[in-house]
């Protein structure tokens, strides 16, 4: 029988306490299938302003707990709650860093200009609070930028620390564009002595590069699919950081996300106006139904709606979309629904289109829980046209609500959705390898004809799509393996 191991997590974002994007449903589901398998995990988090109090049952743990930074001692509070009544999580409260609105930007998406600092420090404190509850972690588990530090502070401050000593580390890289680089006027506060601000270490173009540190240290690197680990290993997709995750060797792979069913199920989901399963479809017309009505579209049961729920983004092929858009409803029997924010231009834009095209588009700007579960649902196709994805949630959980995805093959989209054969009906999704308009119109031209055309290679799909498995159980226990990896590479030092 395989040991218990002793995980503590360190991250930005966690469903449901704080999220911009998937890896807060990463970090809100992976712990859990953990602690599952027999392990015991902590998870360590920011106590942001929009945390709720009441609502999570976030209770004042430790006070004052004091963390070194460079040659200062930096104080906060420790709240706690527990994730699902199993999952024990620390918010550290620091109204210096964290009491503010907005995650890492203001209203106008202007970057904190402290979030070096904010970062660094909840990282330190997350390791400074397992000192002081006497959690001997066997992993760290680091995510993404802000928690990167966490691997050169085991290997610079604590290796012989009889806490932390024989932890080893994982960083697990969500997004790639996305590293952590700043001015090096910070490099004091994080104390990391000036001897590892170097190129082959934390030093990019004279800047201070957490993901890079994190990379060069970590006895374990992962990202979120296979494909992309094989993708961020060429220079096109690494954003420089293609030497570095070279040099890891065996010791850089890539595990699927997986996703959890018990929110994202037509046949439990409690958010959609009809539930349904592969067996019993005729839910999902009253919900393409219901998804019309709500958005003004034509209430027409055999038009096809294309679904879109993303940031309004260029890396999610957004601007390609809206380049094809226009002519793709001018040209072909379909409607599209869009729920997302981000760029503004491609709100504005977006958001014009109901006006110009009536019945035929529908937009919503913002985020809206319950009408991303209706969109998933009452969609015949949902398209995801990323120029990367590390991995995508979107495409899996329309897999199970039988929303047939139309994707770049492009990381996790091209690991999950399976090419449909038009010879035999199998396939599970419509892919395109092009990042252009062109492709787009095309692939979602070949996914209309099909509807129309083909309809019993549809319902084949349909049900190939319902029967995929992507639960968190099979993810939980490849980063289980990688845990076993990184203490042996950590004791191999």
């Amino acid at each position: 029988m395989k040991s218990k191991l002793r995980i503590v997590m360190i991250s930005s974002e966690c469903v449901p306490y704080a999220k911009t994007g998937g890896l807060a449903d990463v970090v809100g589901a992976l712990p859990q299938a953990l602690v599952a398998l027999g392990h015991e995990v902590i998870v360590v988090l920011p106590k942001y302003r929009a945390v709720n109090v009441q609502k999570h049952k976030n209770e004042p743990f430790m006070s004052p707990m004091g963390v070194w930074m460079g040659d200062t001692e930096e104080w906060c509070a420790v709240h706690a709650t527990r994730m699902d009544d199993t999952v024990p999580v620390y918010f550290i409260e620091s109204e210096k860093y964290f009491d503010r609105d907005g995650l890492y930007h203001d209203a106008e998406f202007n970057d904190f200009g402290d979030n070096p600092r904010r970062f660094a420090f909840l990282t330190r404190a997350a390791l400074q609070l397992c000192k002081d509850i006497r959690f001997v972690p066997d992993i760290v588990h680091a995510h993404d930028w802000q928690a990167a530090l966490a691997a050169p502070y085991l290997r610079v401050w604590h290796w012989n620390d009889p806490i932390l000593g024989n932890a080893a580390s994982v960083l697990t890289i969500h997004n790639i564009g996305y590293q952590g680089v700043y001015g090096a006027e910070h490099f004091d506060y994080l104390g990391l002595q000036w001897g590892n601000f170097t190129s082959d270490k934390l030093e990019d173009h004279g800047r201070i590069n957490f993901l890079k540190g994190g990379i060069v240290y970590a006895d374990m690197v992962n990202t979120v699919s296979p494909t992309y680990a094989d993708e961020t290993r060429t220079s096109e997709y690494a954003y420089g950081m293609a030497p570095y995750l070279n040099d890891k060797g065996p010791n850089y792979v890539g595990i699927l996300n997986g996703v959890d069913y018990s929110q994202w199920n037509p046949a439990v989901d409690s958010l959609i106006p009809a539930q349904y399963s592969a067996e019993d479809l005729s839910g999902k017309a009253a919900c393409k139904a219901a998804l019309q009505r709500q958005f003004l579209l034509e209430v027409a049961p055999d038009m096809p709606i294309v679904g879109v729920v993303s940031r309004l983004a260029d890396q999610k092929g957004l601007d390609l979309l809206a380049a094809a858009i226009e002519g793709m409803v001018q040209a072909m029997r379909v409607q599209f629904v869009i729920l997302g924010s981000g760029d503004k231009a491609l709100e504005s834009y977006y958001g014009n289109l109901p006006t110009r095209y009536p019945g035929r588009i529908g937009t919503y700007i913002g985020y809206n829980n319950s009408l991303a579960h209706l969109i998933e649902a009452g969609s015949d196709f949902f398209i995801m046209p990323s120029r990367y994805e590390p991995c995508g949630l979107n495409q899996i959980y329309s897999l199970k609500y039988g929303t047939l995805p139309i994707v770049r093959a492009t990381g996790g989209l091209n690991d999950t959705v399976q090419q449909y054969d038009e010879a035999t009906g199998a396939g599970t999704g419509f892919k395109f390898w092009e990042p252009s308009a062109s492709g787009i119109y095309y692939t979602v031209g070949w996914a209309v004809s099909t509807y129309f055309d083909r309809p019993q290679h549809i319902q084949q799909m349909i049900q190939a799509a319902m029967a995929q498995n992507f639960s968190w159980e099979e993810s939980a226990k490849a980063y289980e393996e990688v845990y076993r990896r990184a203490i042996l590479n950590k004791m191999m030092l």
